[in-house]
């Protein structure tokens, strides 16, 4: 089932949910939405279900238009965030239903099939609500899947569980959906559940498509500062430079030698992008140095995340260890510059340089 977005829009009162979106999903295809809270992932699932209709464009399935065409007659099954399921009925119950509706034939063996794929059939005797919340989001998962839909769509389906459970359930989900022919979009908010996810990535920011291709072509190869800026946790940092006689140069006296990717580089004004995996504290070949003042230091687990202001310019630094340092101490940290990413100046930069 091809699905084809034509300058699709949704406005709702004076709020634009999506800003004319073109966008072809493949069949069978595994498309990860990443954007950040209100980029408009939810606007874009609803549409595609039926849920609701777009104010301007089409949605075209294979040949026909279904832009009008409502929820009850779409092949599509949604999965939330919550944890939707009928909580009066067993978890057997539960993921029999939609099997039901339709009178599907060997009822009971489908739903066996579908709790052992998802480790939940010593739980079909019990309700919803005697279950934890990442049993109560895999007897929601088993539902939809037993719609058998042609399109599965699911808004942040982890992001309510705990750190282990998150990532143990989404290992499996990716090898399900591969096991199948589904055409699915998954939403997230975060870049390291897309790069783990893998597929295609569509990236969203304020209602507008930045960028669809392969996952890992998405985080290496952005298709804009805006399009990185989304693909980047923490935040990439971006800095202005002049590039000159094979150097670039920034307003705070920054001076990087160009060479590798960015030595082809014309003459003229860019913007340079780093992730923090990008820069440290300790000073190795080839790197460039970079004075700099610390604002704040973020420990997560066994990394520490040193933020630091270098002239008008805020840079992140990602070490592995828990580290400290005085607040508006003076340092000096290091970035890689056959990591750096190049683009037009100004937000929405496409770019013009990167190191694969």
């Amino acid at each position: 089932m091809a699905l084809v977005l034509e300058r699709v829009g949704k406005v709702v009162g004076k709020e634009t949910h999506l800003r004319e979106i073109d966008l072809k999903i493949e069949p069978g295809s595994f498309n990860v939405v990443l954007g950040r809270t209100l980029a408009g992932k939810t606007s874009l699932l609803r549409v595609l279900a039926g849920l609701d209709r777009p104010t301007s464009g089409w949605i075209i399935k294979d040949t026909r238009d279904i832009t009008r065409t409502t929820v009850r007659d779409r092949s599509v099954a949604m999965v939330y965030q919550q944890f939707i399921n009928y909580p009066s009925f067993t978890v057997r119950a539960n993921i029999a239903s939609p099997l039901r509706v339709r009178k599907a034939r060997d009822i009971d063996a489908r739903v066996r099939e579908l709790g052992a794929m998802l480790g939940i059939e010593h739980l079909f005797d019990r309700l919803p609500g005697q279950l934890s919340g990442g049993q109560q989001q895999r007897v929601a998962i088993a539902r939809a899947l037993a719609k058998d839909a042609e399109l599965l769509l699911l808004d942040e389906p982890l992001v309510n569980l705990d750190y282990k459970l998150r990532e143990g359930l989404r290992d499996e989900l990716r090898a399900i959906f591969r096991a199948r022919s589904t055409t699915v979009l998954y939403a997230t908010t975060d870049p390291a559940e897309a790069l783990a996810l893998g597929g295609k990535t569509i990236v969203m920011h304020e209602g507008r498509v930045l960028q669809h291709a392969p996952t890992l072509e998405a985080y290496h190869q952005p298709a804009s500062a805006a399009a990185a800026l989304v693909f980047s946790d923490p935040p990439l940092s971006l800095f202005d430079v002049t590039v000159a006689d094979g150097t670039a140069k920034a307003a705070s006296g920054l001076a990087i030698p160009l060479a590798g990717h960015l030595r082809e580089l014309a003459a003229g004004e860019y913007r340079f992008g780093i992730r923090a995996s990008d820069c440290s504290l300790h000073a190795r070949a080839g790197l460039v140095p970079v004075q700099a003042k610390v604002e704040l230091n973020e420990i997560s687990g066994s990394e520490t995340f040193v933020y630091l202001r270098h002239g008008d310019v805020d840079f992140i630094v990602q070490e592995t260890g828990v580290f400290h340092h005085d607040q508006d101490a003076e340092l000096t940290f290091y970035l890689d510059p056959a990591r750096l990413l190049a683009f037009k100046p100004g937000a929405d930069g496409a770019l013009v340089a990167s190191y694969r």
